[in-house]
């Protein structure tokens, strides 16, 4: 009587011996899927994490689905390399959007129009009035002599509005003068000075 191989069964045929499980794809999802996790949160560093991502989510479905064939034997791994190379992916996606709309704040800003009303009153029969402006490396400086007052000014700037000052002088003569400044129809400073060669500055406003 014959004994039987271990790879034949009792009719004499030969059957294949076992096939070694194909874990390798699903391990190695979840490894580049954990790097790329790890790398996701981290400004500038984060830009490698979505090529991890996107291929340990790729890798970790396909030995998903030969664990679920029962090709594979690591699937649970192959569920963890899912999970954190998704997470991964999301972080990444959140810091794509958190960098596009600051990208966005900056371009309005750059391209904004501000409206500057300055306005000087008072009694004082004449005056020295000085404006500035400080635009994105850009500065621009008046100056009037005048002998009536209330006086006015409108300016528009455009791009990133740093601030500015309004100052007024009065003469020899002495009086009574008082500086306002608005942004954008809403005030933003004012100032009142009195007597001969009062100065009334009005500053501190925008940037």
């Amino acid at each position: 009587m014959t004994t039987p191989t271990p790879y034949s069964s009792s009719t004499g045929a030969v059957d294949p011996p076992p096939r070694e499980p194909r874990n390798g794809l699903g391990t190695s999802g979840f490894v580049v899927g954990l790097i790329g996790l790890i790398f996701s949160p981290l400004p500038l560093i984060g830009v490698v994490a979505w090529p991890l991502v996107i291929i340990g989510l790729i890798l970790s479905s396909i030995g998903l689905s030969r664990a679920r064939r029962g090709k594979a034997t690591n699937k649970g791994l192959s569920i963890a390399g899912v999970v954190v190379s998704a997470v991964g992916l999301v972080i990444c996606i959140l810091w794509l959007t958190a960098f596009g709309n600051a990208a966005n704040e900056v371009d309005k800003e750059a391209n904004r129009e501000v409206a500057i009303h300055y306005e000087v009153t008072g009694d004082a029969p004449n005056a020295t009035i000085s404006y500035t402006t400080y635009g994105d490396g850009t500065t621009s400086t008046s100056e009037e002599n005048v002998t009536e007052l209330p006086w006015s000014k409108d300016l528009t700037t455009k791009g990133l509005f740093k601030g500015g000052n309004l100052t007024v002088m009065t003469g020899g003569d002495g009086g009574s003068v008082t500086c306002t400044v608005a942004v954008d129809g809403e005030d933003a400073k004012t100032s009142t000075a009195n007597g001969q060669f009062a100065t009334a500055t009005c500053d501190g406003f925008g940037g």
